[in-house]
């Protein structure tokens, strides 16, 4: 019989769960997934700390299973913000239904003015990491965005359209589970078809290449993401689009990764970095594509799907300052503390994770993979009888210690 997860199960439990309700070996399990059998068997029992997203969702794919029923969603402590930007899903996620653009409106639109002033509040807040924030206007905003594409001036709204629901996406993939994530780059992928332009139609494009990675299926990001580089061809001199083609080469490059396609992974990632020595660093259309960016992008690779040792290397000569963006510079932060307690740098680690919470506790408290990042340091440190500052982290997150 599988035997219940704990109530705060870890993704290695999670696993073990679903691997026995399979009636599966964990040999028959890792051989699905193609990774060792010891492998398995040491996350199942939590010597390995389960925090590499290509590994996780090769395993969901073995189990025949979502990502997000390994992962599940942390439950963040009674009263912090977390709770509050959780709560506003709910929210987002019906307005996200009646948002289909061939559905009547359900709200009356102010005027668009007052909604594209709203729009740039959204992803300045989306950007600061404000999901609270974010969370309480985007519903209202998107069924007014929405209703307002069916009316007079409707190219401008569908715009719009796109960018609120670019900025949706950011906010409900860091606060809900992928599937809303995935239901809002659709809408904003219906928005750009509607519009038409090829900038647009490749940022829809990227997002719902990020919302399908986050679904577990790299190879459809590849998918999505290498059309959005064919939808830019013959349109680099349009406003936006080298920024967003680079971006777009890198998400390339990353989701090829997660689905095995090494092969030509370095050549996308030098031809972003090309990109950026052009642009130099920008916060075009919200993307902060440059230079620095471009090592972000290379970090989070050789920590998933590389060598994380060369992951502690380039984060040591990168200054995240120099990316004018909350949201970013956490992703630095965390992605950095998993290279680093791989190679069992785990005070180093420690730091970057309080450095994230630092910027964003909620997107450090509700985050599945950082969650597991701390609990193997937590793990760790009590082996060695140590780790004040790790244990009150943990405390914070809500995690048991």
């Amino acid at each position: 019989m599988a035997r219940r997860p704990t109530s705060d199960p870890t993704i290695g439990e999670r696993i073990r769960f679903r691997r026995q309700l399979r009636g599966w070996t964990v040999r028959y399990a890792a051989d699905r997934a193609g990774i060792s059998h010891s492998s398995w068997s040491r996350v199942e029992r939590g010597l390995m700390t389960a925090d590499n997203r290509f590994v996780i969702a090769d395993i969901a794919a073995a189990l025949e299973c979502p990502v997000a029923q390994l992962t599940g969603r942390p439950a963040p402590g009674p009263g912090t913000a977390a709770v509050a930007a959780q709560a506003s899903v709910v929210g987002i996620r019906q307005a996200l239904v009646e948002a289909e653009l061939t559905e009547d409106p359900v709200a009356d639109p102010r005027p668009l003015p007052q909604l594209a002033e709203e729009a740039a509040l959204v992803a300045d807040l989306r950007r600061r990491c404000d999901y609270v924030g974010a969370g309480g206007l985007l519903p209202r905003l998107i069924r007014e965005v929405h209703a307002a594409a069916h009316g007079p001036g409707s190219r401008d709204a569908l715009r719009l359209l796109v960018e609120v629901t670019y900025a949706t996406c950011g906010v409900v993939r860091y606060v809900a589970t992928p599937a809303e994530s995935w239901l809002a780059a659709e809408r904003c992928w219906q928005a750009a078809q509607a519009l038409g332009e090829p900038v647009y139609l490749a940022r829809a494009l990227y997002e719902r290449a990020h919302a399908a990675t986050g679904c577990g299926s790299y190879s459809r990001g590849v998918a999505m993401a290498r059309r959005g580089v064919n939808t830019l061809d013959g349109h680099t001199d349009t406003s936006g689009a080298l920024e967003m083609l680079g971006q777009l080469y890198l998400t390339v490059a990353f989701a090829a990764l997660g689905d095995h396609q090494t092969s030509d992974a370095a050549e996308l990632v030098t031809e972003a970095e090309r990109i950026a020595e052009r642009t130099g660093e920008t916060g075009t259309l919200g993307l902060m594509f440059g230079p620095t960016n471009v090592r972000f992008w290379r970090i989070a690779m050789e920590t998933d799907g590389g060598d994380p040792g060369r992951a502690v290397e380039i984060a040591a000569e990168t200054n995240p300052s120099l990316v004018d963006s909350p949201s970013r510079q956490v992703a630095f932060h965390t992605d950095t503390a998993r290279a680093l307690a791989r190679v069992r740098r785990d005070r180093e680690a420690i730091r970057h994770l309080t450095a994230a919470e630092r910027i964003s506790p909620v997107r450090v408290h509700t985050s599945p993979i950082v969650r597991e990042t701390a609990r193997g340091l937590l793990d760790r440190a009590q082996r060695r009888a140590g780790g004040m500052e790790l244990r009150a982290l943990c405390e914070r997150m809500n995690i048991p210690v």
